[in-house]
């Protein structure tokens, strides 16, 4: 894997994650924060968008994720967002997925709820 990465931080939309019902019929914010592992010397060196990821459209395919079909657990949701940057961008060698959750329903004081996967190519 590459040292070089791209990183992405706070994307955020209101999407209906969750396991109770009030979380999938209200819904709530959910943020992401992505590092992409790619070789920058292509993009660097020749100064074109072509040899490199065009981060506006992972933006959103990350968006798209977020609101769209609901998933349980924010891992699952972390799994979607991963697979579908790697299926989508042929330059990723790997990529790095946090999901946020700061209103998850916990009964105790707290700032934020988060998961992270690391997925690569096969």
């Amino acid at each position: 894997m590459s040292a070089d990465r791209i990183a992405l931080s706070g994307l955020t939309a209101v999407g209906h994650h969750g396991v109770f019902d009030h979380e999938r019929r209200d819904g709530q914010e959910f943020s992401v924060d992505l590092v992409l592992h790619l070789d920058l010397r292509p993009a660097g060196s020749s100064d074109e968008l072509t040899r490199t990821v065009h981060y506006g459209e992972v933006a959103e395919a990350v968006h798209e994720e977020i609101v769209g079909p609901p998933v349980d657990l924010i891992e699952a949701l972390a799994e979607r967002i991963a697979a579908r940057l790697l299926r989508e961008q042929a330059l990723l060698e790997a990529v790095e997925v946090t999901v946020h959750k700061p209103h998850a329903p916990i009964e105790v004081a707290f700032r934020d709820v988060a998961v992270t996967v690391l997925r690569g190519r096969s």
